[in-house]
């Protein structure tokens, strides 16, 4: 992840402080662009909530993915309210980082709610991600931890 958020702090929905690199070590990273005031993002959260308690906080071991919230809010108390609705191990960029527009143009984020899945390097595995997600549920992780080239001691 030096490529993508190398040398950020990303912050979790209970307000603790998280160097980037440290905590998206050897892990799938899926950026999820998504905003309070989106219906489709308020309808996916659910969805992708689910999807990641499933590989990483039931399973043992757990799965080598991280999500990171980049938040197309227009204000931090927007953002704040709903990181409130997020899982604790979801990590999020903070509303005051300009990095968030940068990833938004970099990723060609057009409309929100949108999942890229990352390689650990920050090469892109898909910018599908949400379609995949609920198409295919857990199965589409097993594909991208392949391709991720990740150590992997966990099942599907």
């Amino acid at each position: 992840m030096v490529d993508v958020l190398g040398g950020r702090r990303l912050v979790t929905p209970g307000g603790a402080w998280v160097e980037a690199e440290a905590a998206l070590q050897n892990k799938v990273v899926a950026l999820y662009f998504a905003a309070a005031g989106c219906a489709p993002s308020r309808h996916f959260t659910p969805l992708l909530r689910d999807f990641h308690a499933e590989l990483v906080e039931r399973a043992l071991p757990p799965a080598p993915l991280a999500v990171v919230w980049v938040s197309a809010d227009r204000s931090a108390q927007d953002m704040e309210d709903f990181m409130r609705q997020l899982p604790g191990a979801w990590l999020a960029l903070p509303f005051q980082d300009p990095y968030r527009h940068e990833l938004r143009t970099r990723y060609h984020i057009t409309a929100t709610p949108k999942l890229v899945i990352l390689k650990p390097s920050g090469e892109v595995i898909t910018h599908q991600g949400r379609k995949q997600v609920c198409e295919r549920g857990r199965a589409c992780f097993q594909s991208w931890v392949e391709v991720a080239d990740v150590f992997q001691n966990f099942s599907v």
